[in-house]
């Protein structure tokens, strides 16, 4: 090994945002404080997400093994996906919910059912219906991540419209609706002290604390 390479120690650098190694020595110490901070607080954010996460998965396999506990009073086995839950402690004090939550998404069809509400926009009297145009503007409209909302599409077929053309479109939009995944859910409340139907959800959710 040579002396020049002896002398090189990668510890003796910090990699900047383009990826450039820097001399510490070169670097202020504001910013070697604010590297450790963000790091620490990164790091230690990190772990606790591993904690949630194994906290998640475990407690859902000990409600289904409870579900499956429940069931084999009445001889019934259980098998698959588990749906929605509601479990409480015996004084009734605390409650855990289990929800499927299913993905949707629309094929192909949408942009057929697209088509024929913007005939239906054309043979329409111009001028008339101004507030269901923008209703169907903003229903299409997509977000910053370029994905379309599936609730506004829906709701579209709410609208009391009769023309035979919307008609078939609103069938459209329902024959393009397709199932693209589910995820489940864990909720934990808590009774609000001296209520009766009244929850506190014990949030989970950093933002939320």
């Amino acid at each position: 090994m040579s002396e020049e390479q002896a002398a090189f120690s990668i510890d003796d650098y910090m990699a900047d945002a383009q990826g450039r190694l820097v001399h510490k020595d070169h670097v202020e110490e504001i910013d070697k404080c604010r590297d450790e901070l963000v790091r620490h607080i990164v790091h230690n954010a990190l772990s606790v997400q591993q904690r949630l996460i194994d906290f998640k998965e475990n407690s859902m396999s000990q409600i289904e093994q409870f579900v499956e506990l429940s069931a084999m009073d009445y001889d019934v086995q259980i098998g698959g996906r588990k749906g929605n839950i509601t479990l409480y402690s015996y004084d009734g004090r605390y409650k855990l919910q289990v929800a499927i939550a299913e993905y949707l998404v629309f094929d192909e069809r949408l942009q057929v059912a697209k088509k024929m509400i913007d005939d239906c926009l054309t043979n329409w009297t111009e001028g008339s219906r101004s507030e269901v145009k923008t209703i169907i503007q903003d229903a299409f409209s997509v977000n910053q991540e370029g994905k379309i909302n599936t609730r506004r599409i829906l709701s579209l077929r709410k609208l009391a419209i009769e023309d035979p053309m919307w008609r078939r479109a609103m069938d459209a939009i329902s024959d393009s609706l397709q199932v693209a995944g589910s995820k489940q859910y864990l909720r934990i409340y808590e009774r609000v002290e001296g209520a009766k139907d009244a929850w506190k959800h014990v949030s989970l959710d950093m933002a939320a604390i």
